[in-house]
């Protein structure tokens, strides 16, 4: 009973299960694409299956990333500890718990139309490439930009049974968020980065990394506004975006000194500006 409870602890770390931040920071961005594309409230079927399958997503995204950063964790204080770099799961177990939750998620996909199943392999093979463009891509966070924002297209084609225009649009902007967050993120890694050879944004943006983050923040924030008509919204749609704002002025303040902390805090917070353009959609549609 105890290798079982120990197991299932192991598993529950591999798969990030206390740190939802990152299910959440992929959520909001794929419900908001479900409302724009369904022109409101898309139903609960819709809501469920992109839910759970963010989070299973997610989950098996993990399993691969741990896997294929293994002998690079090591050297990382935050992430030596992580299961399989510390040898407590097997690489073929970790793998297998991955494929056993992509399955699950890929079952979800089967339940919506044809055009949401076919994209379906464009997003795995996104999500496959990422944790090795760490290797040779100076500015990896654009491939996990697309890779984070690929619901988008994926809940247009759910709703739609296409992908328009608008939704690779929308898709531009929101990697632009990703940029900014994942960005904070490399920062509080960066000295470690720099000696086990690893390519970063924040390593290659060097001193103009805070810079570079606040007009990813605001190419962003620009971007949906437009594609949304915020000047043809009403007062509550406009107060909903002065506070996501206000979250990045926030994220200024709490990365401009580039230490560990304020930037890891700026990154954990970041679901909290996801949800409220999230907010700002649905009320587009009331």
């Amino acid at each position: 009973m105890d290798l079982v409870r120990t197991k299932i602890t192991l598993y529950l770390d591999l798969i990030r299960w206390n740190r939802p931040a990152g299910w959440l920071l992929l959520l909001w961005p794929s419900l908001s694409a479900l409302w724009i594309a369904a022109g409101g409230f898309p139903g609960w079927h819709l809501v469920v299956v992109f839910t759970l399958g963010t989070v299973l997503m997610r989950s098996a995204g993990c399993c691969l990333n741990d896997v294929a950063d293994r002998d690079f964790d090591k050297h990382v204080k935050r992430t030596a500890n992580r299961p399989v770099t510390s040898g407590r799961l097997g690489v073929k177990e970790a793998l297998a718990v991955g494929a056993v939750l992509a399955l699950c998620a890929f079952g979800l996909v089967l339940t919506l139309n044809d055009a949401a199943v076919h994209w379906s392999f464009a997003a795995l093979a996104v999500a496959v490439v990422y944790p090795y463009a760490k290797r040779v891509v100076s500015m990896p966070q654009a491939v996990l930009g697309v890779a984070f924002s690929f619901g988008i297209p994926m809940a247009f084609a759910a709703v739609q049974g296409q992908v328009p225009v608008l939704a690779w649009l929308l898709l531009l902007g929101n990697l632009f968020w990703v940029l900014a967050y994942d960005t904070e993120y490399a920062m509080v890694d960066r000295d470690d980065d720099l000696r086990i050879g690893m390519k970063t944004s924040a390593i290659t943006l060097g001193a103009w990394d805070v810079t570079a983050i606040m007009g990813f923040y605001a190419a962003y924030l620009a971007v949906w506004c437009w594609l949304l008509k915020a000047d043809e919204q009403g007062l509550a749609f406009g107060l909903a975006m002065a506070v996501s704002a206000g979250q990045v002025v926030w994220h200024f303040f709490l990365i401009r000194q580039r230490t560990r902390e304020g930037c890891f805090k700026a990154f954990r917070l970041n679901h909290w500006l996801g949800l409220s353009v999230f907010v700002a959609v649905v009320l587009t549609y009331l």
